[in-house]
């Protein structure tokens, strides 16, 4: 993948953001959580006065070799089924991208079938699912790097549509696996503080995951590459959505970085380019162990904390609209000048 020019978020407005936003009729702060996002939209845009376009969120569809170790309690064949569901509007992800008036595009980045020729479904396929990293490398190096391109190529044509924030989902059975054993080569967690439960293991389950997570850790020990850290123990779908926010940043788009395996991309791109931060806002705090490390490592506030687990980019739907009440406070709500409204000592 080309090296992208991702510029640090300019300071330069700062002040005249913080300004129109304490001079708003209301106590300083009193707006909260809303005041921040509404301050980091304005940092990134460099305006006063943020506009959200065309909002779109990506669901990216993969399968994952290391389900030959038997670390979900679903058969593979589910990753192709909830595509499936999501073509047809049945998932969680259509619910709330419908309710809030969000553009859903869904995307095999390297599902194990065949899809039928179908206008709605981007082909962005690589490969039928990754191998199994407990033995060998999940992807090479070319695979990785071709993942990464069809994600940048993707944001870089929502970008030219107008699109200036986006949000990512994942469908793929095993992933929660793969995502755990990034975290741990990324940020220097063991298996055993990382692992949860993902789709719904037992306590034995979740024992069993650590020890293929820790023992795949201890086989690749070797490999301090954060692109062949990404190849060797990631999935298609992650690394699609880690080359499209390293893009989605060099183009000056905002980032919603949503639960556990959607913010394992972003730990990726961090780790390649750690600018990417200053782009993104963290949707919410997942119920899943590892993305509690997770926010910790990037040093992230997630915007919410409603006990989801699901992925899909969900968190990242369900919390748009207050994102845009922050926008909308900015533009819309009127100055103690403006109002004839007495303002402190």
């Amino acid at each position: 993948m080309q090296e992208l020019q991702i510029k640090s978020v300019s300071s330069a407005k700062d002040e005249e953001i913080q300004r129109k936003i304490n001079l708003k009729t209301k106590p300083v702060g009193a707006l909260g959580m809303l005041e921040k996002i509404a301050f980091k939209v304005c940092r990134v845009q460099q305006t006063t006065s943020p506009q959200l376009s065309k909002p779109t969120i990506l669901v990216c569809a993969a399968d994952h070799g290391i389900t030959q170790e038997q670390v979900s309690p679903y058969p593979q064949e589910v990753t192709f089924q909830m595509v499936m569901n999501f073509l047809n509007g049945g998932a969680a992800i259509n619910v709330f991208c419908k309710q809030n008036n969000i553009q859903l595009l869904v995307a095999d980045t390297g599902v194990n079938y065949d899809f039928d020729t179908n206008n709605q479904l981007l082909d962005l396929k690589v490969r039928k699912g990754t191998r199994n990293f407990a033995v060998e490398p999940a992807m090479t190096i070319d695979e990785c790097s071709l993942a990464m391109q069809n994600g940048a190529r993707l944001m870089q044509q929502l970008h030219e549509e107008g699109t200036n924030i986006v949000g990512f989902g994942e469908m793929g059975i095993g992933n929660t696996t793969a995502a755990t054993a990034l975290l741990c080569k990324y940020a220097g967690y063991s298996a055993t503080e990382a692992t949860g439960a993902g789709t719904g293991l037992s306590p034995e389950g979740i024992a069993h995951k650590a020890n293929v997570i820790d023992k795949a850790l201890t086989l690749h020990e070797a490999i301090t590459d954060p692109i062949e850290i990404l190849a060797t123990f990631g999935g298609y779908e992650i690394a699609t959505i880690c080359g499209a926010i390293l893009k989605a940043a060099e183009l000056n788009m905002l980032v919603i970085s949503d639960g556990f395996i959607a913010t394992s991309a972003l730990i990726a791109a961090h780790a390649i380019n750690p600018k990417v931060i200053d782009y993104c806002l963290f949707a919410h705090k997942s119920n899943e162990q590892g993305h509690k490390l997770m926010l910790e490592h990037l040093k992230a506030e997630p915007i919410l904390h409603l006990d989801l687990r699901l992925g899909e980019g969900t968190g990242s739907a369900v919390v748009y609209p207050i994102i845009q009440s922050a926008v909308n406070f900015m533009n819309e709500m009127s100055s103690f000048d403006d109002a004839g409204v007495s303002n402190k000592e």
